[in-house]
């Protein structure tokens, strides 16, 4: 069991879950529907991507480290660019950060392509294992 996989996706998972709740409960009333929508994005990848550092935790003794390492990092990184920016955007009337849309706006696909290659990462590194017999 990978243990830094483990801890990463347990608390990225939390703190989906709590700003799920905060997007549902507290940001509806304070931001359009198109935010609340925005929003609900970025907690959905947020939350599948915790879910994939779970997966590389339990595939920890399967995997070699150096790989689960690579993919970890880019997972996380892509929870922050990709979730963190679009949470970023979605408040911007509520913080007042309409001028960080510039530069925001082109970091959520830097996230997303964060996420793209942890999942070719872990794509190759499955591809490239001895079959099971």
């Amino acid at each position: 069991m990978d243990k830094r996989s483990l801890t990463a996706g347990s608390l990225a998972l939390f703190i989906a879950v709590a700003l799920g709740a905060f997007g549902a409960h507290g940001l509806r009333s304070q931001v359009g529907p198109a935010a609340v929508a925005q929003w609900h994005t970025g907690v959905e990848y947020q939350f599948y991507h915790g879910l994939g550092l779970i997966l590389l935790a339990v595939l920890g003794g399967r995997l070699a480290a150096g790989p689960i390492a690579l993919i970890r990092r880019f997972f996380l990184a892509g929870i922050v660019l990709f979730s963190g920016s679009i949470y970023l955007l979605a408040t911007r009337d509520i913080l007042g950060t309409h001028a960080l849309t510039k530069v925001l706006g082109p970091i959520t696909p830097l996230g997303g392509l964060c996420f793209l290659a942890g999942w070719a990462v872990l794509f190759i590194t499955a591809w490239r294992m001895p079959v099971d017999r």
